[in-house]
C-alpha cells in the first residue's frame, strides 16, 4: 500500500478521487479528508476520532475499490507439513503425560515369551503394533488401486 506524503500524516492513503465541484456551486461539499491544519484543530473525522485516518473508508477518503476480490488463501505443503509436526507434538506430549502417569509394573506375555513391563508403555507398544497392522492393510489397498489404474492405461493405449 502506498501512503501519501503530502498531508503531512503519513497514515493517509492515496486515492484517485473524482473531481469535486467548485466551491459555491450546487451539489459542492466541504473537503473529505482534513488537512493538517483540521488535524491540529481537532476538526474534520480524524479529529473527532484518532486514529480515524488509518481505517480506508472509515472517514470516507478511501474504500475499498468494488469489485476487488482478496485472493483466496491457498494451502501450500509448508503449511500442511507445519500443521502435521505441530498436531504430531501435542500428541506425542499426551503420550508421554500418559506413560508417565502408567507406571504400574504389569506382568506380561506373548507367544511363550515372558515379562515386567510399565503399563503405561505395554499400552503404547500394542497401539504401535495396531497402527503398524493399519498401515500394511492401507499399503495393501494402496498397491491394488494403482495396479487397477496401470491396467486401465495399458488398455487405454491399445
Amino acid at each position: 500500500m502506498q501512503h501519501s506524503q503530502s498531508g503531512g500524516n503519513p497514515t493517509d492513503p492515496e486515492t484517485p478521487r473524482p473531481p469535486s465541484p467548485a466551491a459555491g456551486q450546487p451539489g459542492a461539499a466541504a473537503p473529505l479528508d482534513p488537512t493538517p491544519s483540521d488535524a491540529a484543530a481537532g476538526t474534520g473525522a480524524a479529529g473527532r476520532h484518532p486514529g480515524a485516518a488509518a481505517i480506508p473508508g472509515y472517514d470516507g477518503t478511501a474504500s475499498p475499490q468494488p469489485g476487488a476480490v482478496e485472493p483466496e488463501r491457498r494451502v501450500t505443503r509448508a503449511g500442511m507439513i507445519w500443521a502435521a509436526v505441530a498436531s504430531a507434538l501435542v500428541v506425542l506430549v499426551l503420550l508421554i503425560a500418559f506413560i508417565l502417569q502408567n507406571q504400574e509394573l504389569v506382568q506380561v506375555k506373548f507367544f511363550g515369551l515372558e515379562g515386567a513391563v510399565s503399563l503405561g508403555m505395554s499400552l503404547f507398544i500394542a497401539a504401535v503394533g495396531g497402527g503398524v497392522l493399519v498401515a500394511m492393510a492401507g499399503a495393501a489397498r494402496i498397491i491394488q488401486l494403482r495396479a487397477a489404474a496401470h491396467r486401465r492405461r495399458v488398455q487405454a493405449g491399445r
